[in-house]
């Protein structure tokens, strides 16, 4: 068969794309080699419907053992007693849960979207929007954090079946501990989407959800610096909120419920090939090296985001705990829009995101979302953070300046080749 040329220039460009630019969108970052490797192997052959040991194929032992050791190594980092592995991403993960604990129509709350909140919390646009009736909490004016009053005012309010943390584009921690409380006293379950801080939250740097959150969910891309899929785990296993019996008369547990709502629920055959890359990913994490990198992140998100206050940069809730940083660009007088696409000319990559109380839609926005895995990955450290700050200004200073850009770029370009990516690779 004649080697596909044209896809493989694709690949090479995206390649050199990525080793020229400095890459600050917030849920993207770099998988080590061998976990590329793991992904383009010969288990993506192999159909697998079903868990290890009880598949609906033939011929499953050794993909058995590979999703199996996931799991284990999964359960090793939270330090927990279940996890399923086989989500394709963090909206199939969130997917899973809300059907194996929901009926449509049941009440669920969670953070807005246009706050900082995600899609698969309650979005208009979304099935979680559609099939259930969402209501939504959001953030203080003056601080930019969590209004839990408001949380908890709702939560009475509206009894909803299930309370929703986590966030797309919040920089600060969480406190699991007090949705609990009010979540026990109006009978929700919590699911925790951590899809973002759960490379942190591995390493014992934020708090940990486990403790309080029933469920929670991840995508294995982001701080777990893994392949692209989702995970869904629980500290505990527990009886399930509806008294569902299995065919024993037994009320059956979480995890089964769990395992249902992922297989047969929403997604047929496994990626297997995924599944041994995350696989792979959870080993690295175990690691003493990614304590390090973990380590490093959240200094050098701290670092760039002094270094954009400095410049007065308006952050909302005036800093970071985790690994990203929302500014409100309207003191700058630039859309988030224009920022987006004046920073791609010059090689650094970012995303437009609205802001809490944003006055322009979410196509436009007024503000942009900074994250610092990716080039933690390449290797920089906090003094380093000052020169991609300073770059970022004088892009967003000049925006309409093409040579400025083009000066900019050059001097990207130059500052990258100290931060070689994949050079296995040529």
């Amino acid at each position: 068969m004649q080697r596909d040329t044209l896809v493989f220039d694709l690949i090479r460009k995206e390649l050199e794309r990525q080793r020229h630019g400095i890459e600050l969108i917030a849920s993207e970052n770099f998988t080590s080699l061998q976990v590329m490797q793991a992904m383009g192997n010969v288990m993506t052959n192999k159909y697998a419907e079903g868990y290890p040991g009880r598949r609906y194929y033939a011929g499953c032992e050794i993909v058995d053992q590979t999703e199996q050791l996931a799991i284990d190594r999964l359960k090793q980092i939270f330090k927990i007693d279940y996890a399923n592995v086989q989500p394709h991403s963090g909206a199939q993960a969130n997917a899973a849960v809300a059907l194996a604990v929901l009926q449509p129509g049941d009440n669920i709350l969670g953070l807005d979207l246009s706050m900082g909140g995600h899609l698969t919390h309650g979005s208009a646009v979304n099935y979680s929007g559609k099939l259930y009736k969402p209501h939504f909490y959001g953030v203080v004016r003056e601080t930019g954090l969590v209004d839990y009053e408001m949380l908890e005012a709702k939560a009475r309010e509206i009894k909803p079946k299930m309370i929703i943390c986590g966030a797309s584009a919040y920089s600060r921690d969480w406190d699991y501990e007090r949705i609990r409380k009010v979540a026990d006293e109006v009978g929700a379950l919590i699911m925790a989407d951590i899809a973002h801080p759960a490379g942190l939250i591995a390493k014992g740097l934020l708090n940990d959800p486990f403790e309080h959150c029933h469920i929670v969910t991840s995508t294995t891309h982001k701080t777990l610096r893994g392949p692209r899929g989702g995970i869904i785990m629980m500290r505990k296993d527990f009886e399930n909120p509806f008294g569902l019996k299995d065919v024993k008369g037994n009320i059956r547990m979480m995890s089964n419920l769990m395992d249902m709502a992922v297989f047969p629920g929403i997604q047929g055959g496994p990626l297997e090939h995924v599944i041994a890359a995350k696989a792979i990913a959870f080993g690295e994490i175990l690691s003493v090296e990614f304590t390090s990198y973990a380590n490093q992140m959240v200094k050098n998100a701290q670092a760039f985001s002094k270094a954009l206050a400095d410049k007065d940069y308006q952050i909302i809730s005036g800093g970071t705990d985790n690994h990203l940083v929302l500014i409100d660009l309207r003191n700058k007088n630039i859309s988030g829009k224009k920022a987006e696409q004046a920073l791609v000319l010059a090689d650094i990559t970012a995303n437009k995101n609205m802001v809490p109380f944003d006055d322009k839609s979410a196509f436009v926005t007024s503000g942009i979302r900074f994250g610092v895995p990716a080039i933690t990955t390449r290797g920089m450290v906090e003094t380093d953070m000052q020169f991609v700050v300073n770059a970022i200004d004088h892009v967003l200073m000049n925006a309409d300046d093409a040579t400025v850009i083009a000066t900019v770029k050059q001097q990207v370009n130059e500052f990258m080749e100290q931060f070689v990516l994949y050079p296995e690779m040529g």
